[in-house]
């Protein structure tokens, strides 16, 4: 293995290094693949988490000791006549906060798993697939090239499918885990054909040299607009695995999956794997000032859609599920308007804030024996009362409720988006607005109020183990602190906007306007106060409905007037796309089956069977194993060849 550098750069550590960091958790999932049968829940939890923990290890470590970009080659992979493919990693500020994130909460995730599914029946494979998942992401992420991150991102996708389907006794479970599938694969054709379309137009797929050649304008036989076309092919690839619409619809169904999974997969890692291609992309993007307009409705619009659809669940994951569709719409919001680094700001803080809800209602899940209906809940502070409060700081935090994490991220986001168009700021404050009502109702309905449920479930509730509950801590105080990495200009230093520069240097050659541009001091605390203000009123509203005049939702059969049945339906999207598109393509293969297979492939391919054993039951007959007959028939063949010829003399 070969270690290579970007020019003037040095790769300062060993490759083993670059190898374990991904390499861990890959022998964590063989370890419990293979000996899943025979390891104890408790020792596969163990091997589980301490392949993440020494991958978080390790990543810490070049973290701490990073001092410039470069690349590490670990073998020639493909090298067929002018492409060339290493397989190479690359070490920057965005790959190395991946890699701590990653690792980190999903350290965390693994930890709380080892207390959520001690009882199932199939921890080995639980924590394998986990397992599996947390390598494919690292090398989504430590790609140098396209090719590398599209097989992390392929294999992310694998292995989502395969813990949405774990508990895969139920077809509901086994229905969400392909529609998750056959959903990303639309998102992944897109991908696919811009990375295509990427080689042809600068002959390469390597970071290093596309972003170059395009910050020069090097577009082969192309114009600029080509880039139009392959960003937006790549935000297709985007929508499809950050659940934007109008492929969003998996997101809400991969609940059925342990919440570990919905924590890990769908909050924390893989749904922001499309923030982070078109952060990867940045310059690319830069250049198709289109379909960054294009990111930013398509952002807009699915942060509002999806905050709608909040209001109306009753599933505490549910809630949960929509929350994040929604904020993923506000960092696809923050792309459009070229705030990149507000956008993974917020990556960040909703990775611990998210993270923290939604185990925090795998541990109401967990107390409740396995009720997610918050209609049946009611009264839970007195019993779950560290569950109780850190879900209270995730709850503050993802409402904008300063200094909790999510009032910076997001009030950078609507700083941004204010100075590109006040219509759309107006839209993402309203959508703000809606966020702190569905969220301080969840926890209103969880946690005030009476107990709702069956006096069994009032006699087996209690608090979660202190597997269960330590993650929550650390999560609660990430998502409390988070936010100073980026604090406001006028507060000080923004540490992680410093700490990203350089992964912005060409986008900042081609438009430097849109990363010195800055609001007025008096215009950043007058955003932040209308910010902060609705926040207040949709939790006080909350309030006011929930507790004060401590109203429930209806039930399912309840009659509801037209805008409330249409929200909470969820506006009739899945049976929409089960009209047009379901029932046409299964209307379409059912015919097909019945008239072109049954009707005219198979009788061919039977006729022909039928033909041929039809011949061979005649030849057969030639076959008599009598010495006689073979001395006639071959006198009779010499005969006939013997008069062919005289007749042709």
């Amino acid at each position: 293995m070969q270690e290579t550098v970007l020019p003037g750069a040095t790769a300062p550590f060993s490759t083993l290094l670059y190898v374990l960091i991904p390499g861990l958790p890959f022998l964590g999932f063989l370890l419990n693949g293979l000996l899943n049968r025979k390891l104890s829940g408790t020792v596969a939890g163990a091997i589980g988490t301490l392949a993440v923990l020494g991958s978080f290890g390790l990543s810490l470590y070049l973290f701490l000791n990073f001092q410039y970009q470069y690349t590490v080659n670990l073998f020639d992979w493909i090298s067929v006549g002018s492409l060339q493919i290493p397989f190479s990693y690359q070490i920057d500020q965005l790959s190395l906060l991946m890699l701590l994130l990653i690792t980190g909460v999903g350290t965390l995730i693994h930890i709380y798993s080892i207390g959520y599914m001690h009882h199932d029946e199939n921890v080995g494979k639980f924590f394998s697939f986990l397992n599996l998942f947390v390598f494919s992401m690292l090398i989504l992420v430590l790609g140098a090239n396209f090719v590398i991150l599209f097989i992390g991102w392929e294999g992310v996708g694998l292995c989502s499918y395969l813990l949405i389907g774990f508990w895969n006794k139920h077809t509901s479970y086994n229905n969400a885990a392909k529609k998750a599938f056959i959903i990303n694969r639309v998102g992944d054709l897109g991908f696919l054909l811009g990375i295509f379309l990427m080689y042809l137009t600068f002959n390469s797929v390597q970071y290093a040299e596309v972003f170059q050649k395009a910050s020069l304008g090097q577009f082969g036989p192309y114009t600029v607009s080509i880039v139009t076309v392959i960003t937006l092919l790549l935000f297709v690839g985007a929508m499809g695995k950050s659940a934007q619409l109008p492929l969003y619809t998996w997101l809400p169904d991969a609940m059925a999956g342990p919440t570990p999974v919905s924590a890990l997969i769908h909050a924390a890692t893989m749904v922001t794997a499309g923030i982070y291609l078109v952060l990867r992309s940045n310059v690319l993007f830069t250049l198709a000032p289109q379909t960054l307009e294009v990111v930013g409705i398509i952002g807009l619009a699915t942060a509002l859609f999806a905050a709608t659809i909040g209001l109306a669940q009753n599933d505490i994951k549910k809630v949960l599920a929509y929350s994040t569709v929604s904020q993923l719409g506000y960092m696809f919001l923050a792309l459009g308007v070229m705030g990149y680094t507000s956008s993974f700001f917020h990556v960040l803080t909703h990775a611990f804030f998210k993270a923290l809800l939604f185990l925090g209602a795998g541990s109401v899940i967990h107390a409740m024996s396995n009720e997610q209906d918050m209609r049946r809940m009611g009264g839970l502070r007195k019993a779950l009362p560290i569950t109780f409060l850190t879900m209270l700081i995730g709850c503050l935090a993802i409402s904008g409720i300063p200094p909790f994490a999510g009032f910076f991220s997001k009030d950078e986001i609507l700083s941004h988006v204010y100075e590109h168009s006040k219509v759309m700021w107006a839209i993402g404050v309203f959508t703000s607005f809606l966020t702190a009502f569905y969220m301080f109702r969840l926890l209103f309905l969880t946690f005030f109020g009476e107990f709702r449920g069956t006096e069994e479930q009032r006699h087996h509730l209690h608090e979660s183990p202190a597997s269960m509950t330590l993650p929550l801590i650390v999560l609660a105080i990430l998502s409390a602190v988070g936010g100073f990495m980026g604090a406001p200009m006028f507060v000080g230093k923004h540490y992680l906007a410093d700490y990203l520069a350089p992964i912005f240097t060409y986008s900042k050659q081609i438009l430097p306007a849109a990363f010195t541009t800055e609001p007025e001091h008096s215009t950043e605390l007058m955003l932040m106060g209308i910010s902060v203000l609705v926040a207040v009123i949709g939790i006080v509203l909350a309030y006011v409905q929930y507790v004060a005049r401590a109203q429930r939702p209806a039930e399912d059969d309840a009659q509801r007037s037209a805008p409330e049945n249409l929200v909470y339906h969820k506006y009739y999207v899945d049976e929409l796309y089960d009209t047009i598109i379901v029932k046409p393509v299964m209307a379409l293969s059912t015919g097909l089956y019945k008239f072109v297979e049954n009707g005219i492939i198979d009788p061919i391919a039977n006729g022909v069977g039928r033909v041929t054993l039809a011949g061979g039951q005649l030849l057969r007959n030639v076959q008599t194993g009598s010495v006689e007959t073979y001395l006639i028939l071959m006198v009779i063949g010499i005969v006939l060849i013997l008069g062919l010829n005289f007749g042709r003399l």
